[in-house]
């Protein structure tokens, strides 16, 4: 039965309990809790996009979800576009994407590029760091932007990194302005910061779990798009 979403404690709850959402109304095929889309919101609900009303707006529920739970990650993780995924089932998609591969290894056969590499170092040194500052640290010029935008989003489908939280830019004085700048950080260091760890989980048996739960969630779901949205 289809949740009754209404605003972010509902959305909450609805998300623990089925493990994982896209983060868009558009299920894409597979699973969204969201009722309604930037251009079609859903009739009779209060839920809107865009309004900065920080109770009925899904834009702002990716960062209240990082800044006051401890059990749902947020990133670009289905699809290459934005997901959530609830700490019951993280570990398993972290299984099947990372299958125990660590950076060195997975750079050295060919699987993560230079620039991934590059950006996964500098996040694994310093914790958590803002997009602005993470194009400077990595040496990224103005023609390498399309390859740092890849890089980002192949870190974050592989689970290597993830995002966790905003901050603003700062002047010289320390003062903050203008928008507020992802925050970026390894997937390892968001959820031990949070009291929880990723385990070691058989990579097809958590497959097979998690593909079953998708066929609970959506029993109409295609068994392609539904392997795809596993493997990322």
């Amino acid at each position: 039965m289809p949740h009754d979403v209404r605003g972010f404690t509902s959305f909450c709850d609805a998300l623990l309990a089925d493990g994982l959402s896209l983060g868009c109304g558009d299920a894409k095929g597979i699973h969204s809790i969201i009722p309604g889309t930037w251009e079609h919101p859903a009739p009779g609900s209060p839920v809107r996009w865009h309004t900065g009303d920080p109770e009925t707006d899904p834009w702002e529920w990716r960062m209240r979800v990082l800044e006051e739970r401890d059990d749902i990650a947020y990133a670009k993780l289905f699809f290459r576009t934005s997901g959530y995924i609830a700490y019951s089932l993280y570990p398993l998609f972290y299984a099947v994407r990372r299958r125990g591969e660590p950076m060195e290894e997975a750079y050295s056969r060919g699987t993560v590029g230079s620039a991934a590499k590059r950006i996964y170092d500098i996040l694994s040194a310093s914790g958590g760091v803002p997009l602005h500052d993470l194009k400077l640290l990595g040496g990224f010029t103005k023609t390498e932007k399309s390859a740092f935008d890849r890089a980002l989003t192949e870190l974050q489908m592989r689970m290597f990194i993830t995002v966790c939280g905003r901050e603003q830019k700062r002047d010289k004085n320390g003062n903050a302005y203008g928008w507020s700048s992802t925050v970026f950080t390894t997937v390892e260091n968001f959820w031990a910061v949070r009291g929880k760890q990723l385990g070691e989980e058989d990579p097809e048996r958590a497959y097979a779990a998690l593909f079953e739960r998708l066929n609970a969630l959506n029993p109409a779901i295609d068994p392609a798009k539904a392997e795809k949205c596993i493997r990322g």
